[in-house]
């Protein structure tokens, strides 16, 4: 027998690399790659290793949050906050270095910084942005990596608030586990009601079949009296 509870206690796999925010957050990470050995000392600097690992951190646990997803939502916002939190700290480190060198954050309502932001914007992937690094500053590199961490930190906030919605509305999985099986009895109960009834209509037929061949049977008996 088939039952169809319609309860799905996994939720669809999120395809991580395809979220927009995490292509940004793997640009991220290797233009810091490409910041750090261009600008930064090869040796000695405490700096390169912690925006390294920050952008690394940012990008993998965007990876990890997305693969928890499937069994734990309250894991999957713990982890893309996680990330949120390294690409925070790897935007500090970009303003620290701008302001100990002496060079500008470009103002947001600057023409060079809303070119740049629409740029950033409409591109995603390291590939967009690899023809042009060579011939970028530090001041310019490191402008680029503001804006896209903030961009990326955005679209973030707005999928973080989309997966707390529906944890809300829809619970973890222990809520899910708990609606399937619901909906698995109710289905159940649903059809022996079903199979009773059609029972107790096949008796009240056999019954009343039962009083015709009697009946019948009598007025066959009264006819051979005769």
């Amino acid at each position: 027998m088939d039952y169809d509870t319609k309860g799905k206690v996994l939720k669809k796999a999120v395809v991580w690399n395809e979220l927009y925010f995490y292509r940004k957050s793997d640009a991220i990470y290797q233009l810091t790659v490409e910041f750090c050995k261009r600008f930064l000392p090869a040796h000695g600097d405490r700096t390169v290793d912690q925006m390294v690992q920050a952008a690394r951190s940012g990008k993998q646990n965007i990876v990890e949050g997305s693969e928890d997803g499937q069994t734990s939502s309250e894991m999957e916002i713990k982890l893309l906050n996680v990330a949120r939190g390294s690409l925070q700290e790897l935007r500090l480190d970009y303003q620290d270095y701008l302001n100990t060198h002496h060079l500008p954050m470009w103002p947001a309502d600057s023409e060079r910084q809303q070119r740049l932001r629409e740029f950033c914007h409409s591109h995603n992937d390291y590939s967009d942005y690899a023809p042009f690094v060579v011939k970028m500053s530090d001041e310019e590199m490191a402008n680029l990596l503001l804006t896209l961490c903030h961009q990326t930190d955005k679209m973030m906030c707005s999928y973080i608030e989309k997966l707390e919605h529906r944890f809300v509305t829809e619970g973890g999985i222990k809520e899910r586990m708990y609606a399937a099986r619901t909906g698995y009895r109710q289905t159940v109960d649903a059809h022996v009601q079903a199979l009773e009834a059609e029972n107790q209509q096949l008796k009240t037929k056999v019954k009343a079949l039962e009083e015709e061949l009697k009946k019948a049977l009598e007025r066959l008996g009264d006819s051979r009296k005769f």
